[in-house]
This record gives structure tokens, sequence and C-alpha cells, in this order.
């Protein structure tokens, strides 16, 4: 199967089909990529180091989790980009058969705000691992990226931290939206290089010859101006998808509210739109309901190390005390294998004690339940007009 934009002959790695809207913008829809098909919206749960932290890929695939994050920043520097080539690519290489995503790095590198040194021709940093310098640029990024072999891959961009002045912000935009064409006019080039049959992964339908795809990320700071002239310019550019990044960074979320709400009519309707970053489970519905088709965070795994769950009933810290006899599960609502198994006492008992199966049951408790958000609302989404319906 193949197909002509305006700019190149490509294979098709990804195909979106919107099914139903709302008045308010939200829709549902079906995402195909070479290794699933994907109802939206979605949550993403972020694998950093090929792992999402504390949680196996089998316990992944029973809490219904269609695709994971990779962090190419993490991958490139261990185990490297080019051993997990070798070894298949990042699927084969983490045995997980389902979809993936990987970020450029970008928000990474922004992190190291000590270790790194930003030219336009890229980022120099120093490993956080072992102080060793390296140098990142939009075609490196690609390489890497294409070397790991994800389903969707992101253009390399400069992260605007918060609070960061106009000037600042301008800066940041014109960075980001010079190495946006230079990401996608390498990764166009050299996607194909590595063919999947190489990697050792099967195709799920004899109809998709597998492709990577590349989403661009809107940047810009809290400056709705600026946040539009990224939009535009992007989707000028024809990328597969687009994200909204820079998000999450410490801004209020009034005015996260108001980024997306800018940005997300300036996106074309008949590709994936995606928040980075975000968020708490009322704001990743209320996302979803605007229309946001895709979200990650380390929100849920993150807190949940830490006794922070999240339940029908609202925020729970499970090391409080007045958890210490209570045989309740931690959610009565809540149906995940660790509601249906483990009382509250036993959970407080594990993170007093310092045993790691606490965090475990944490982390699969949380993200049954930022999953089963996105169920739901794709439930009652379906209940919508279909989209040939709604003009």
């Amino acid at each position: 199967m193949s197909t002509c934009s305006s700019r190149y002959n490509r294979f098709v790695g990804l195909q979106f089909n919107v099914l139903n809207k709302t008045d308010a913008g939200g829709r549902r829809a079906q995402l195909h990529l070479p290794h699933r098909t994907i109802e939206t919206p979605v949550f993403m749960p972020v694998g950093t180091a090929g792992t999402v932290k504390a949680v196996p890929q089998d316990v992944l695939e029973s809490l219904g989790a269609e695709i994971i994050l990779g962090n190419t920043y993490h991958l490139y520097l261990r185990p490297g980009h080019e051993a997990i080539r070798r070894m298949g690519g990042l699927h084969k290489f983490i045995s997980w058969p389902r979809a993936l995503l990987t970020d450029s790095g970008g928000f990474q590198v922004y992190s190291l705000t000590q270790l790194r040194k930003v030219s336009d021709e890229g980022v120099h940093f120093r490993s956080h691992l072992d102080g060793s310098s390296h140098f990142f640029t939009p075609e490196h990024s690609m390489d890497v990226q294409i070397a790991l072999g994800a389903d969707i891959a992101m253009a390399f961009d400069e992260c605007t931290e918060y609070p960061a002045d106009r000037d600042r912000a301008r800066e940041s935009l014109r960075l980001t939206m010079n190495w946006a064409r230079r990401s996608l006019d390498h990764f166009r080039a050299h996607q194909h290089e590595v063919p999947w049959y190489e990697r050792g992964v099967p195709h799920p339908s004899s109809a998709w010859v597998g492709s990577q795809s590349l989403f661009g990320i809107v940047q810009g700071g809290i400056y709705t101006d600026l946040r539009r002239e990224s939009a535009e310019r992007l989707v000028e550019m024809d990328f597969d998808g687009y994200a909204i990044g820079g998000l999450s960074v410490g801004e209020p979320r009034e005015a996260t509210l108001e980024v997306i709400s800018e940005v997300l009519p300036l996106l074309p309707s008949n590709k994936p739109r995606y928040v980075m970053g975000v968020g708490y489970p009322d704001e990743i519905e209320q996302y979803a309901r605007m229309g946001v088709d895709m979200m990650d965070c380390v929100l849920p795994t993150r807190a949940a190390r830490h006794g922070l769950l999240f339940t029908s009933e609202g925020r729970m810290n499970i090391k409080n005390n007045q958890y210490a006899e209570d045989q309740n599960p931690p959610d009565p609502s809540c149906d995940c294998m660790v509601c249906r198994r483990y009382s509250r006492a036993y959970l407080r008992h594990l993170m007093h004690a310092g045993e790691s199966l606490g965090g475990t049951l944490n982390s699969i408790h949380n993200l049954a339940h930022y999953l089963g958000i996105m169920q739901r609302v794709r439930n009652s989404l379906a209940q919508a007009l279909p989209s040939t319906a709604v003009r």
C-alpha cells in the first residue's frame, strides 16, 4: 500500500479514521499503526528505558494498554540504539508486540539545564550517567529513532521552560521550527533504511507495508500567538500527526487549558492530535472530551512508587495511618487485579516495609484507573453522532 503526499512518495505507516464526534469537539477514532489498531482517545503509559517501571509487559497487556512510550535519550545512552537495532528493534528487544511511540529526546535534554548547550545546529550535553559528552541534532535524533523502530517517532524540538518571557519563547520557537523541517526531511529520506522484515517483526496484516510515522511538536510557551504560528507552520510541513508539547512544566492549569483550546482547532481533523506529558485523571478526561486523541504521563507510576493512588473517590495516600487496619480494597469501584485481591492495609504495609511489590501493585492500580477513564470516555463518545453526520 503506498500513497503520495504533496512532497514525498512514501509508504503508509499510519491511517486515522474518525468514527464519532461531539459538538464539544470530542471524537472517537481508530488509529491504524503497523503493530496495532488503537482505539482513541488513548492514554499511553510511559516506558522510559524500555520498561513501564515495575510493571511487566504481560500485565500491561492484561490492563488493555495498546501503545506505550520509549525514551530516545535514555535508550540512546543505555543500551544504545545500534545495539537495539542489531537485536531486531525496540519491539523485539522489550518483547512488546503492540504499538510503540518514541519521543525525540528533546524534553530530556531540556531537563539537563546545567549539562547542555543549545545552538542552531543542535544540543551539546553531558550524560547524566557518566558525564560523557554527546551532540544531538535533529538528524541524529531521527537516526536513533529509526534504529529503535517505533511505530511513531517525534520531531526533535526545544521545550520552552516556564516561566519564559516572550523573547525566550520566540527564540525557542525559531529553533523548534527549524529543527522540525530538518527532522522531517531527514526522516523522509532515511526512514526505510531499516526494513521492518529485517527487524524480525511480523506484519499484523498483509495490507500493511510497515513504516514509521513522524509527528511534529507545537511549541511557543504560554503565548497563544506563538502557539498559533507554530501550529500553522507545522501543518504546512505535512507531518503524519501533531503533538502539543511544552506543557506540564510548571504553568498554571488554566494556561495549559488555554493553549490546548487555542491549538486544537488549528490542527488537521483527519490526523491524530497528541498532548504530551499530561496529566491528572480529571485533566486527561477533560482534554479527551475536547478532541485530544493521545496523551501520556509518568504520573500514574511515579505517584504510585510514593504511595499515591488515584481512585474513583479521589487521591489516596496509602501510607497514611488511617489505612493500617483497613481491609477494604484500594478502590471499591475498581475491578483491577489489585483491587480484587489486596487490601489497603496490605498495600500500606508494603510501602512502610520498603517492599518493591508495593510500588508494583500501586502502579498497576493507577494504570488501570487511567486506562479505565479512557475506556469510559470512548464508550461515551461512541454514543455521539457518526463523524459523517457532523458538519
